[in-house]
């Protein structure tokens, strides 16, 4: 007789392997197992050929005339797409790729390397693991995930592997440094003066997860990210060559495509709720591939889960006038956090929850 579908025992049970997705690919798995096939999706989201704006930042930080454009030309994008690509934002080329590929090592490391940080403690700066929802999510992403929280307090150089460990804080060292000029455009965007994100210290935290997606059997069952909306302020994702990356526009999805030395930019849902919706977290996905590896890595600024940063967070007041209250109710990043972690990327938006019934 055939027995019942357990699914949260096959869910432990692979989760105890701490081999995470990388390790069913290695083992040359021909089937999928079932708790990461997706349920269909709802309603016409058919692919549409709309182009994700590309910004070029030259000459941002030194001619008024083009800084008036680009902030212009981000308004226009947060407020319809939700996304752009920035070019010569001041890293270079060989500092982007190399910090894919220090992705790329720790994730092709030996199973028994990558053992040692494979955890679900969200005390601890750096964890690796599959699916930070694992047990709350509908169903799976074909993804391995390593999270490391770089501010407000970084880890200890030998806290993170040494795959990626110096390139990781290279690299945050000149996000941190990008960071700076797209807030001041964000706030510009919003007609606030250049420091008002910064003041109220969106940039305080900045935490970095690199992905890693493996070639998948199955592809059209499964997603590497389901759909969702970020829950920080602001991401800055560096993609590889594979693709993948989706939007949604319009009840439609629309391709992000890779474009080398470029980084993509979007809204999450804390600066949607302090601009009381002016500016819109968009909704995204990442399909699974046959064709993979696909590498990323994503740098959210928020302080997510960090007990110190108690500052409340709700719709700007200078944003707030009689046709426009408040649409969201007061909130420390921190709730914010813990309740979008805990439904896990269900497709919903967190934003329901802090919203204000006008």
């Amino acid at each position: 007789m055939a027995t019942a579908y357990d699914r949260n025992r096959e869910l432990k049970a692979f989760d105890e392997t701490k081999s995470g997705v990388k390790g069913l690919a290695a083992a040359g798995v021909s089937k999928i197992p079932e708790f990461f096939i997706q349920p269909p999706e709802q309603g016409d989201l058919t692919l549409l050929p709309v182009e994700i704006p590309v910004i070029d930042l030259t000459g941002v930080e030194t001619d008024a005339a083009v800084r008036e454009e680009v902030v212009k030309k981000v308004k226009s994008a947060l407020e319809t797409i939700g996304f752009f690509q920035v070019v010569n934002h001041g890293i270079p080329t060989e500092v982007l790729d190399e910090m894919l590929e220090g992705v790329r090592r720790f994730n092709e490391a030996d199973v028994e390397v990558k053992k040692n940080y494979y955890t679900r403690d969200v005390s601890k700066k750096v964890r690796f693991n599959t699916n930070f929802d694992l047990y709350q999510a509908p169903a799976a992403n074909w993804r391995d995930t390593m999270l490391i929280a770089m501010a407000p307090e970084s880890p200890m150089p030998d806290e993170l592997p040494a795959e990626c460990r110096d390139i990781t804080f290279k690299y945050v060292d000149y996000i941190k440094k990008l960071g700076v000029t797209l807030f001041e455009l964000l706030s510009e965007a919003l007609g606030l003066k250049p420091s008002y994100l910064t003041d109220i210290e969106c940039n305080k935290g900045l935490t970095v997860l690199c992905h890693y997606y493996p070639p998948c059997p199955e592809p059209h069952l499964t997603v590497g990210t389901t759909k969702h909306a970020d829950s920080d302020f602001f991401t800055v994702l560096l993609q590889d060559s594979i693709g993948g990356l989706q939007v949604l526009y319009e009840s439609h999805w629309i391709d992000v495509l890779p474009l080398h030395g470029a980084l993509v930019i979007n809204i999450g849902d804390l600066l949607q709720l302090i601009s009381n919706d002016k500016l819109k977290s968009v909704q995204h996905r990442v399909l699974a591939n046959s064709t993979g590896p696909r590498a990323s890595v994503a740098c959210f600024f928020s302080t997510h889960l960090n007990p110190t940063c108690n500052r409340l967070y709700g719709p700007i007041k200078e944003l707030i006038t009689e046709d426009n209250p408040p649409r969201y109710k007061e909130t420390t990043v921190r709730d914010f956090t813990l309740y979008y972690n805990g439904k896990g990327l269900d497709g919903r938006s967190a934003l329901d929850y802090f919203s204000v019934k006008l």
